[in-house]
């Protein structure tokens, strides 16, 4: 997910992570997990605030240095 910084700090972001869930949800996915780099702070503070977990690597991505998932209702 990337927001432009023009737009950053207006809540794009968590109704981007919302309407991504709504969509692993329509489709029967019961997890949901995403990675990031160190260096995005603000992201991995915003993957905690909603609910997301820091877990164990799930892929060998050359730029995923965090890795996050959350269980869907």
């Amino acid at each position: 997910m990337f927001v432009t910084e023009g737009m950053r700090g207006r809540g794009g972001a968590p109704l981007l992570v919302a309407a991504a869930e709504e969509a692993a949800r329509a489709l029967g996915a019961r997890r949901i997990v995403l990675d990031t780099r160190s260096d995005l702070v603000e992201a991995r503070a915003l993957y905690a605030r909603l609910g997301y977990t820091e877990t164990e690597p799930h892929n060998s991505e050359p730029y995923a240095e965090h890795w996050f998932a959350k269980r869907l209702a």
